[in-house]
């Protein structure tokens, strides 16, 4: 009876966590908290996010009682960083793609007006805003639920698709529908390239150097 509870709790426990990481972030805490689009509000939101973070963490090693390294949280070595800038430039050319090439054939235009509003902050802001996502968005809409889907139906496909979809979908509500596109295909390839090597660290670098070259060069 015991040992046939226990993939019952973890699986329970799972499912918990992936209400946590695809349910919490849908709730606008950040904006409920501190409205508006002053830098005292943007901090804040950005502060929900990290708690966010530890709360995945915690719940990781204290409620599952996994290792950190169940959702590719390992040390970093030489490939971490070889491989992930490749895939960091593979992931603007495909922006760069997305605007000049497919935009137009599909008469869609990019949210000039969002990206305005975030490159009309401060750079030191803009830094902590890059830093942030590349975690929070690895962490919480790749590994976890790459890994936790995965596990529990034995298809790392199906893992694939529910990061896919959740990456993209927590994107609509900022940029709208046109820029879902670009941001899906860069989801697949950040996916992908997770299953491939389970290095977190290397798709945050991966993911911090495509939206960097964005919103800190430009």
């Amino acid at each position: 009876m015991a040992d046939s509870a226990k993939p019952r709790k973890r699986v329970l426990l799972t499912l918990v966590g992936l209400a946590i990481v695809l349910g919490i972030p849908e709730l606008g805490l950040g904006e409920r908290i501190a409205p508006g689009r002053g830098i005292a509000s943007l901090l804040i939101h950005e502060g929900v996010w990290w708690v966010l973070i530890a709360i995945l963490v915690g719940y990781v090693v204290f409620a599952e009682r996994r290792p950190l390294s169940s959702i590719g949280l390992r040390r970093p070595d030489w490939k971490t960083f070889v491989f992930a800038v490749p895939v960091g430039v593979l992931m603007v050319a495909i922006l760069l793609v997305s605007y000049t090439v497919i935009f137009p054939a599909l008469g869609l235009k990019a949210n000039a007006g969002a990206m305005s509003n975030i490159l009309h902050t401060p750079w030191w802001y803009r830094f902590l805003l890059v830093t942030r996502a590349a975690v929070a968005e690895e962490t919480i809409y790749r590994a976890y639920p790459i890994e936790r889907v995965s596990g529990l139906t034995g298809s790392r496909a199906a893992g694939l698709a529910v990061s896919v979809i959740a990456f993209t979908a927590a994107h609509y509500s900022y940029w709208g529908w046109a820029q879902l596109l670009p941001v899906a295909a860069g989801g697949l390839l950040l996916g992908l390239y997770y299953l491939w090597r389970r290095d977190l660290v290397s798709n945050m670098i991966a993911h911090f150097v495509a939206d960097g070259s964005g919103f800190l060069l430009s």
